[in-house]
């Protein structure tokens, strides 16, 4: 089982591996649900630990909706990623009309040929989950799709999120269960759900915020859970 966990800084990165974590998602700039690091803080991290780290994509926060200057952009940050040692990439990008942009897909693919590839929660915003599952499905760098199974936190779409994995089965795709996983429900919802892997942010941290550092009697429960 894997737990992932978002890094927002390089303590952040250093953190989480110590506490537990298989893999992080470097993604700074929470508070906007995440932003391209910088090249200074993905170099680092890069030196800094020893567990996988995917480096998310994102140019702004304004939407999911990219147009050809942010694709100039994220196609130079892929490209960045990949010399400077992250493992992969976490990206999402829909069309005004909610579905994914495969075009836009398509392109960063290209450019990010032998990376770890992660579709974020993009994939939430959707008009349609599993035409969007049927999509990503196509594409055999994307190895994960991370999401809460619709726009509310993971715990309250649990008959969603189990029907997605049953879709997955057939595929190459790994749902990954994440957005509003808190320390003191994750039991009750692992136990339900049983997600091969789990991706937590602010339930990890001291007060939910992302403001905050991360626990590590937090992790280490999480981590006893998995293992159980």
């Amino acid at each position: 089982m894997t737990l992932e966990i978002i890094a927002t800084n390089l303590t952040d990165a250093k953190h989480a591996e110590a506490y537990g974590a298989d893999r992080l998602e470097l993604s700074p700039g929470m508070l906007e649900t995440g932003l391209t690091p910088s090249f200074g803080l993905i170099d680092a991290v890069a030196n800094a630990v020893d567990i996988p780290f995917n480096v998310i994509v994102r140019p702004h926060s304004q939407s999911f909706i990219y147009n050809n200057d942010d694709i100039e952009v994220m196609q130079k940050d892929i490209e960045m990623t990949k010399q400077l040692g992250a493992d992969g990439i976490v990206i999402g990008m829909l069309t005004p009309d909610h579905v994914i942009d495969e075009e836009v897909l398509k392109q960063l693919l290209h450019t990010a040929e032998g990376l770890d590839v992660t579709f974020h929660r993009a994939f939430d915003f959707v008009r349609d989950q599993e035409e969007a599952l049927v999509c990503l499905a196509k594409h055999p760098q994307v190895k994960r799709v991370l999401t809460a199974a619709g726009q509310q936190p993971a715990p309250a779409s649990i008959p969603n999120m189990k029907r997605l994995i049953k879709l997955a089965e057939d595929t190459h795709l790994e749902i990954m269960a994440g957005y509003g996983l808190k320390t003191d429900t994750f039991s009750e919802f692992y136990k339900e759900v049983n997600p091969k892997e789990v991706h937590f942010g602010s339930g990890v941290r001291e007060d939910e915020s992302y403001l905050s550092p991360i626990v590590a009697e937090k992790v280490n429960k999480i981590r006893t859970i998995l293992d159980a």
